[in-house]
């Protein structure tokens, strides 16, 4: 028998985007975990698809996925470009793929962030439909208990989507609203997104430094601030 060797095999973060409104927030979060020195695999469903060129005009297409989310990615929320990633980190799995390796469970990764989690989403990963990769994959991070964050993108929520939010918790998912909060001093809407983003990364334990923490001192905000103002 031959030696085990340890490869140190490659465990990304699995970013699921779903079609609910909220496409800044997952570009957000996906320039984040890179930044953090992070793998990404990502899976981006057909109806995100359309969301994404309603709200940023960009077409993402499988065979030019890497070009498409570089656009994205450079997009702020006010669907300019700003920023700049290196996306030689992320792995795409297109959404009618359910053959590929995040559908098992012997594929190694650390969770999964579904950023923005519509409430068909939710419905589809609560009741273990796995009707398309994003769902088998949440299906599969509940059953291996790896970390599972919701980020759920809807108002108002109906009494159904409620017991199905219910049901993702006691599985074991963290339910997370996209509520931004304005303590910490927000004056663009891209200070908004970013405290939604870090939320999501405190929930899965990747450091960050997207917005600033309560430090227990009221009117700290407005003595310090808001991101990116000196």
């Amino acid at each position: 028998m031959e030696p085990y060797e340890d490869r140190s095999p490659r465990r990304p973060w699995v970013v699921g985007v779903s079609g609910a409104s909220g496409t800044p927030y997952a570009a957000a979060v996906v320039r984040a975990l890179l930044a953090a020195g992070e793998a990404v695999d990502l899976v981006v469903s057909r109806a995100a698809r359309l969301t994404l060129l309603d709200e940023t005009g960009i077409r993402f297409r499988d065979a030019h996925w890497q070009e498409d989310l570089r656009a994205w990615l450079a997009l702020g929320a006010d669907g300019k470009p700003h920023f700049e990633a290196d996306v030689s980190g992320v792995r795409y799995w297109p959404a009618g793929d359910l053959a590929a390796g995040p559908s098992s469970g012997s594929y190694p990764v650390r969770g999964m962030l579904i950023v923005p989690a519509s409430t068909a989403c939710v419905a589809g990963v609560a009741l273990g439909l796995s009707k398309d990769l994003l769902q088998r994959v949440a299906s599969v991070t509940l059953k291996e208990r790896r970390p599972l964050i919701v980020a759920v993108r809807e108002t108002p929520l109906s009494g159904q989507t409620l017991k199905q939010l219910v049901a993702l918790d006691e599985a074991g998912a963290v339910v997370l609203p996209a509520s931004p909060a304005f303590y910490a001093g927000a004056t663009h809407i891209q200070d908004l997104v970013d405290f939604v983003a870090g939320r999501v990364l405190d929930a899965a334990g990747v450091p960050h430094r997207l917005y600033r923490r309560w430090e227990g001192e009221l009117g700290g905000a407005s003595a310090s601030g808001a991101r990116g103002e000196s």
